[in-house]
């Protein structure tokens, strides 16, 4: 096995680790669409499990995401990110320890894309760790929800015109990311206010977070229905249809979807299109 194949079964691997969600839709891509997705989705994963990291403080998870966005905007220096990680390198994750892999593995021509986005989420993601995630606002909640999550809606229409010529509409692009966002929100509402994360806006209540899901998720239909490369349209479909039944899971009391209701909706997806 070359040593290009042998990253990019490794990097399946980690991407499978980290996101059941997102490992399929991107199993399922053309091989070029699953190196350019699966690096995006790893680089994104690595800084993510820096601002969530429940041992770092608040000044270190400030420091280690703005100096990896500086690194971002011009050639990765793997180097300096290692030295960077090493006091730490004990309790951070491999998806995150190994960020110049994930990016070594995105072909050259979307590469810049992909460091220009994660640089701009993980100097978004600081901004949001010295505010401590408290969303005080609806407008707070569109910003961190645009960082986190529409941001990568973004990225991905600038992909898919690059890949193909596919033209979406950017806002109902942020609008795909920031449903999927929320139902996240939602399902760990509990989870985060343990850790004394607190997403919901002043005087919202969890019903305003279901509408606004949902509202977003109906956005995103639309974003689905503009695309016709059938391979990109899977990609988008699947994340989206789980979503949604996800929201109507915690509707009727439940914490998730059962990996059996996951299997059985990707299918019905796949023999769909």
């Amino acid at each position: 096995m070359s040593p290009d194949a042998k990253l990019q079964k490794e990097a399946m691997h980690v991407l499978k680790l980290t996101s059941r969600t997102f490992y399929i839709p991107i199993k399922l891509l053309n091989p070029t669409l699953r190196k350019i997705v699966g690096s995006a989705y790893l680089c994104m994963r690595a800084i993510d499990e820096i601002e969530d990291h429940e041992e770092l403080q608040s000044e270190t998870k400030q420091r280690l995401l703005r100096t990896t966005s500086e690194l971002l905007k011009t050639k990765f220096d793997d180097v300096a990110y290692k030295q960077l990680l090493h006091p730490y390198e004990n309790i951070l994750p491999e998806v995150t320890l190994r960020l110049g892999d994930w990016l070594s593995i995105c072909p050259t021509i979307f590469l810049d894309k992909v460091q220009e986005s994660t640089s701009i989420m993980a100097d978004g993601m600081a901004k949001w760790v010295e505010k401590d995630w408290l969303v005080k606002t609806k407008e707070d909640l569109d910003e961190y929800t645009y960082y986190v999550a529409g941001l990568v809606g973004v990225m991905l229409s600038d992909i898919w015109q690059l890949f193909d010529g596919t033209k979406t509409d950017r806002e109902l692009a942020i609008a795909y990311g920031r449903g999927l966002q929320v139902v996240n929100m939602l399902r760990n509402q509990e989870e985060d206010a343990d850790r004394g994360v607190h997403f919901i806006p002043d005087g919202w209540t969890r019903a305003d977070m279901f509408q606004y899901a949902e509202l977003n998720l109906n956005r995103a239909e639309d974003y689905i229905d503009s695309i016709t490369t059938k391979n990109i349209l899977l990609f988008c479909k699947i994340p989206h249809t789980l979503a949604k039944r996800t929201l109507n899971a915690l509707t009727g009391g439940k914490e998730k979807m059962n990996r059996t209701e996951v299997e059985t909706t990707v299918n019905e997806i796949v023999n769909s299109l």
